[in-house]
């Protein structure tokens, strides 16, 4: 009977290509349920239990039904299902090139006689969209950039080239002269033009070629609805998606489609050597906007030398619509494609795989795309994506509240802004007789403001000085706080200027640009001397970009954010540092966006308990029975993991790895004995995890002096995560090759031997998401300590007491700590004495942020039925009394799968080597008798 019902339920996920256990049956049935009812669910599933597979097979298998009962109501004459019925969304395609967007543009010309300056001017009118946008505002910081001929190409009138300097033809600076503004009432500015013609976004563009004409229609092909996008935290976690997605059939039977990033995507060899996101994304924009061949200009490619280099009229890779029909013609016969694959098409036909992939979304079933590219609204925008009653599939959804905020972020650095000022204030002197009264007010405020931020993060002489914003002359030591953002605006006395029509002038106006390309002018005259604004941190339009960020984060509630000042501070090599930086620390108000279009959103991952967190900082306004929240086992039996609380070492020391004695040698020494013994009684891998890689380094050095590095090198080999992520994958493997040679080798003929490896990780890096440490590779997890974040970051303590929701009263707004590197006891302790503050919800975030750095890092060791592993929690406060201690027990935080399983209390150390010498031997046991 059981079987019959077995069968039932497995018929209706036909696509799942194993047989299902039933927890991988009951997973797929609660998400297919949540996309039947609509609304959010928060579906948890452990890592190792093929969660991925199960969201293919259940997701797509509701899409499919989906359209089948739209095609039934068809063939009844009857109306789609309301539910599918969507508008057109608008899109943004401000930043796609010319084969991707259609327009048309009337010019008219107005020539200046007698030695004056010359300018042809592009002139139009705003469509009725642009009209629309600038009454609602400015919506997004990246429309500002977008809308104005995005990627730091400059709006070039038909001037008159004068001359030939140095081989680099010099025009009139009548192309960087801004058109005439007058104020537009309160709400934003007004642009004088006359005549007509078309305006895009601010950007008059020039329709003349050829290519244009035949794209029309481009767009026209019909949307795919409804649509799922699945979202996932790195390119790596949607390349396995992928790859179970072609386990199924739906490989064959739907529409996919992978996006990224421009840096992941491009295969122009030119721009890659730029390097860094920004500079990458800068150049792929200008390249789109050089319509017609320029001068050669001097184009500094890094930090050490100059090259001359002809200016592009536009990307190679970018080229007809009908070279991008190839590219989705040769896509949708291979079916679906991650990004790797995507690269490798787009080399093969010589056509660019970024927007080639983003051209195929309208019709594509199923969207495969990092989280930070569908919850970005400037992001949503750039790509025409449409959320409207369609499906989003958010995987590893643990760390979406931080990451979601962390997106509208927005930062200034001290040269950033010298560099900004320096560009305006050589632009001011050179135009200011030309400029009209609304263009001289409005960069003259931009100076203002510029010089206002120089002097809040400036060097002050002296260890304490007088700070400028602090009321009644407070006197301040430290270097970094945060300050509210309406206390910072009236301390530099600059609240009474209007910032949305400032930013809305920004936008139409053009100016970043104009001012950019002077100032490149005026850097590219002095063949000496490099370009201006081409340092580490980008170029001069990139600072332009971060003002605009951080005053677009000024217009928000006072509330939403705060203001961190970082100071700049005298070193040995002269002044460094200083910035200001606003942090979001509320992101209800931006998911609220995505909830309210949706048809449904699913939350999933391995460990999201505990999910009242993220129900109060994403969706508080949520009714208890309005979230759907499905958690189920894990597919290994209970024989096959042996979770262990370590309170004392193998000398009978209690493990007290707390912030302020973790560091101690009787500490380092008493857990460098524990790793000997484990070494001795653990087959294979083992895999420590530290807290971070100063306390790792620490370790490693004071176990390499007292001689214990050498006593576990006889038994097993070591390995150290490296910093640099690029480094990873090697260590993985060469730690992967030895386990295998040696475990096979040693233990069969002398188990005395050296049998298998060590790897030192860090929690929080990149070994402790998303590497798989299936057999042999993790037999044993060791966790030593509680991961707590430091108390001296000054952003995370913003966040706990926002989320604690105290006000002045409750923590002196005085509180001001340094957050750099070498934090002294003052620092960590004015961070205590926050967390004291919190009775409630601010401890218990401080508190998760820890556990589920801990659930991240020991779910790497289960990754299939047949595997099985020791997790050791090394530290006496897993094993402590929760009625002793002010925050709840650590342990109620674990999976639960671990928790039912965990033994919490040995009597001491011998205990626990005990339960794991039985545990490995009964394994051994087994596997000898298969």
């Amino acid at each position: 009977m059981e079987e019959n019902e077995e069968n039932q339920q497995q018929k209706l996920f036909p696509a799942f290509p194993y047989k299902p256990y039933s927890i991988q049956i009951d997973f797929m049935k609660a998400l297919y349920q949540s996309l039947q009812k609509g609304g959010i669910s928060m579906l948890e599933s452990p890592t190792g239990t093929g969660k991925t597979l199960s969201i293919i097979c259940s997701a797509l298998q509701w899409l499919v039904d989906k359209k089948q009962e739209s095609l039934d109501f068809l063939k009844n004459g009857c109306d789609l299902n309301q539910n599918l019925i969507v508008e057109d969304h608008p899109g943004s395609d401000d930043d796609e090139p010319d084969w991707m967007r259609n327009f048309s543009v009337s010019k008219e010309t107005e020539p200046v006689k007698d030695g004056k300056i010359e300018i042809k001017k592009n002139v139009g009118f705003r469509s009725k969209k642009w009209n629309k946008k600038m009454k609602e505002g400015c919506s997004t910081v990246r429309d500002i950039f977008t809308c104005n001929g995005v990627g730091g190409d400059v709006e070039k009138g038909k001037v008159k080239v004068l001359k030939l300097k140095n081989g680099v033809e010099e025009v009139e600076d009548g192309e960087f002269l801004v058109e005439d503004y007058e104020s537009g009432g309160e709400d934003g500015v007004k642009l004088k033009k006359r005549g007509g013609g078309c305006a895009r976004g601010g950007f008059l563009v020039d329709s003349s070629s050829e290519e244009d004409e035949e794209e029309d229609g481009l767009n026209e092909e019909e949307e795919s609805r409804p649509k799922i996008y699945f979202c996932s935290r790195t390119h790596s976690q949607l390349s396995q998606f992928i790859k179970e997605l072609r386990k199924t059939k739906f490989a064959n039977e739907l529409k996919v489609v992978s996006l990224g990033s421009r840096k992941n995507f491009c295969i122009n060899e030119e721009v890659l050597r730029l390097g860094s996101t920004t500079r990458i994304n800068e150049r792929c924009l200008e390249l789109q906007k050089n319509k017609s061949n320029r001068a050669s200009k001097m184009m500094n490619l890094d930090a050490r030398r100059r090259v001359r280099r002809l200016a592009s009229s536009g990307c190679p890779m970018l080229r007809s619509r009908k070279t991008e029909q190839e590219f989705r013609s040769e896509i949708s016969q291979q079916g679906p494609l991650d990004i790797e694959d995507l690269v490798k098409v787009g080399h093969k036909l010589g056509t660019c795989p970024y927007y080639g992939s983003r051209s195929m979304v309208t019709t594509a079933n199923l969207v495969i795309l990092p989280y930070q590219s569908l919850l970005s609204k400037a992001s949503r925008e750039s790509l025409g994506l449409s959320l409207k009653n369609n499906v989003v599939i958010i995987d590893e959804a643990h760390n979406l509240v931080d990451s979601l905020i962390s997106m509208y972020d927005a930062k200034i650095t001290s040269s950033q802004l010298e560099c900004i000022h320096s560009h305006l204030e050589k632009y001011f002197e050179r135009f200011r007789n030309l400029l009209g009264p609304g263009n001289r007010r409005y960069i003259q405020t931009l100076m203002v403001l510029t010089r206002a931020f120089l002097q809040s993060i400036a060097y002050q002489k002296g260890a304490n000085y007088v700070d400028p914003l602090c009321s009644g002359g407070e006197i301040q030591s430290a270097l970094d706080y945060s300050i509210a953002i309406n206390e910072f605006l009236f301390s530099l006395n600059i609240d009474n200027i209007n910032l949305v029509k400032l930013l809305h002038y920004i936008e139409e106006s053009n100016v970043i640009h104009k001012v950019c390309g002077y100032g490149e002018k005026l850097a590219m005259s002095q063949t000496d001397v490099e370009l201006e604004g081409s340092s580490e941190e980008g170029s001069t339009l990139s600072g332009f970009r971060a003002l605009v960020s951080i005053l677009s984060s000024l217009t928000n509630n006072d509330g939403d954010g705060r203001i961190i000042i970082s100071r700049t501070r005298l070193t040995s090599s002269g002044q460094q540092g200083g910035y200001l930086k606003y942090v979001m620390l509320t992101g209800q108000k931006i998911f609220s966006e995505v909830v309210s279009q949706s048809h449904a959103i699913i939350l999933a991952g391995g460990t999201l308990q505990p999910i009242e967190e993220t129900k109060e900082r994403l969706f508080p306004w949520l009714q208890p029975d309005q979230l759907h929240f499905f958690s189920c086992g894990h597919i290994i039996p209970p024989a096959n993991i042996l979770p262990v609380v370590v309170s004392q070492g193998p000398s009978g020391q209690s493990f007290d790895l707390s912030y302020s004695a973790r560091s101690s040698s009787t500490m380092i020494e008493e857990l460098g004995l524990l790793l000997c013994n484990l070494a001795a009684v653990v087959p294979e891998g083992i895999v420590v995890f530290f807290s971070s890689f100063d306390y790792e380094g620490k370790v490693y050095e004071a176990w390499k002096a007292s001689g214990i590095l050498a006593r576990m090198t006889k038994k097993k080999q070591i390995f150290r995560e490296p910093r640099k992520n690029t480094d990873v994958e090697l260590v993985l493997k060469e730690y992967k090759e030895t386990i295998d040679e040696l475990s096979s080798v040693n233990v069969k003929c002398d188990p005395t031997k050296c049998s298998g490896a060590v790897l030192l990780a860090i929690v929080g890096g990149k070994i402790s998401e998303g590497i798989n440490f299936s057999d042999g590779m993790g037999r044993c997890i060791v966790m030593v300590g509680l991961p707590y974040p430091s108390p001296s970051d000054i952003e995370l303590m913003e966040r706990v007491k926002y989320i604690e929701g105290l006000d002045s009263t409750s923590v002196s707004k005085t509180h001001k700590f340094v957050a750099s590197n070498e934090i002294s006891n003052g620092d960590i302790q004015a961070g205590f004495d926050i967390l004291r503050c919190c009775k409630r919800r601010g401890r218990q975030y401080y508190e998760n942020i820890c556990m589920k750095a801990v659930n991240q890092s020991i779910g790497r060791a289960i990754r299939h039925v047949n595997d099985f592993a020791a997790i050791l929690l090394v530290d006496a406060r897993y094993a402590s009394d929760p009625s002793k201690k002010s925050f709840s027990h650590v342990c109620d935080k674990l999976p639960q799968w671990i928790r039912d399983r965990l033994v919490s209390s040995p009597k001491n150390y011998g205990a626990v080597h005990r339960l794991l010498h039985q545990f490995f031997k009964f394994h051994r046991k087994k596997e000898s008798n298969q």
